[in-house]
């Protein structure tokens, strides 16, 4: 029970924000871009943001499962929310942070279903404390961890099927249709009928709590959508502000010392 209440006071602190993002994406684009089973990777401004971002080395500290209408809400979510745990939010939640959308490929709509149904059969589940108090231990500004136990540092918890981190729960949800994400590869010896010795490749699912948000953005069975691009972006038609005069003539100036030069 003290172990909770710490655990809840902490994730408390670690979820206030600390900076606002300098490249936020436009919610209106992300609305018209997002289909049912995409997963919004996001930069959270949080310290519990900041940590988890240090030890996956990435922009990414949040994922979400895009679902769209829910109960007669549209543009909804699942979440994992570290004092709320498994939720629904509106897009509108993520307003003013730089996002990014991850998108699986040739899945039907029975598919995306079953996908939706796995994540939204988990609202309420807790999220597991026992990562963040493991995540303190590193929130120093140079913590000692090597770069091959950085990963490890977020399977840790208590491994109750009822909790769950951002990334494990939508890694659940695709592994529960055999969709990959990042698999193990291995090669296996075969002979093809002409008895030529060929290799095949093998995928071995990995243990969720090891997935971390920025894997949908590095797997190579994802689609990275840029909703500015998607939304038909025009390098000519941008609006461009004109440098001041002071700043202008320095500019040239400089130029003209490195001509003389």
């Amino acid at each position: 029970m003290i172990l909770q209440r710490i655990g809840e006071w902490l994730a408390s602190k670690l979820a206030e924000p600390r900076y606002h993002s300098t490249m936020p994406t436009r919610t209106d684009l992300l609305a018209a871009t997002l289909r049912p089973g995409d997963v919004l990777l996001v930069e959270g401004l949080s310290r519990f943001s900041i940590a988890i971002k240090y030890l996956t080395q990435s922009t990414w500290s949040h994922s979400a499962l895009y679902i769209g209408s829910w109960q007669g809400q549209t543009g909804m979510l699942v979440e994992v929310d570290v004092r709320e745990g498994v939720r629904l939010v509106p897009l509108s939640h993520f307003f003013g942070l730089q996002a990014r959308i991850c998108r699986p490929v040739k899945l039907d709509e029975s598919e995306i279903a079953e996908l939706i149904g796995y994540a939204t059969d988990r609202l309420g589940y807790r999220y597991d404390l026992k990562n963040i108090l493991d995540l303190m231990r590193y929130l120093i500004p140079t913590p000692p961890v090597p770069d091959r136990w950085r990963r490890r540092m977020l399977s840790l918890g208590s491994g109750d099927p009822t909790r769950a981190i951002c990334s494990s729960l939508i890694a659940q949800a695709f592994q529960s249709i055999r969709y990959p994400i990042l698999p193990t590869v291995t090669l296996e010896k075969a002979l093809d009928p002409d008895m030529q010795e060929i290799y095949q490749e093998i995928l071995h699912i990995r243990h969720h709590s090891l997935f971390v948000p920025r894997d949908f953005d590095l797997s190579p069975y994802f689609d990275v959508v840029k909703p500015t691009l998607a939304a038909g972006f025009d390098p000519h038609l941008l609006t461009w502000s004109e440098p001041p005069v002071e700043q202008e003539l320095q500019s040239q100036q400089a130029s003209r010392h490195i001509s003389a030069d």
